[in-house]
């Protein structure tokens, strides 16, 4: 598929919506379990979605239009949510990240995007030079990626529970 900033726009849309609906009213098992030790819960990948809509995606936006490669975009800290959602309940979180990404959408729309600025650089610390489309179209696959994981993550709670049936399960083999 090609780019379109409108498909972009419906995944980022949609993924609070999922969020809630696949989180908001399970038990801590579920959303507590994890994959192992460095590995992420789907609380975990809640808290993280949320950082990143804080602090990285309209900040990197932005050093794209306004200074373009001349300043490299700050590293994203991927486990900051460990200390940022201590205490909070997954309704906060799921709450908060609808919210916050809500204003970014908006935002976003609100700078109402030529093809000339989806094509600007910017100045990835690892990556080198990336363009506006190549950062919004990565936010929409990065939610992508982590409402994979979730379900990824889940399903793995069960992975020993199943007997046979594992054979045709193919997301417990990633």
């Amino acid at each position: 598929m090609d780019f379109s900033l409108n498909k972009v726009f419906e995944i980022l849309d949609w993924t609070p919506k999922v969020l809630n609906s696949m989180l908001s009213e399970i038990s801590e098992d579920w959303l507590n379990g994890d994959e192992g030790p460095d590995t992420f819960s789907p609380y975990d990948v809640v808290g993280h979605l949320l950082h990143g809509e804080k602090t990285d995606y309209i900040a990197r936006v932005n050093l794209i239009l306004h200074d373009g490669t001349a300043t490299p975009f700050e590293p994203f800290d991927r486990f900051a949510q460990y200390k940022e959602s201590k205490g909070k309940t997954i309704r906060e979180l799921l709450d908060q990240f609808a919210e916050v990404r809500n204003q970014n959408l908006n935002y976003i729309k609100s700078l109402n995007l030529t093809e000339s600025d989806l094509n600007k650089k910017g100045m990835h610390p690892v990556l080198g030079e990336v363009t506006l489309k190549q950062l919004l179209t990565t936010w929409s696959v990065h939610d992508l990626t982590h409402i994979a994981q979730i379900a990824r993550v889940m399903a793995k709670q069960y992975k020993n529970e199943i007997g046979p049936w594992v054979q045709f399960m193919r997301i417990l083999d990633f």
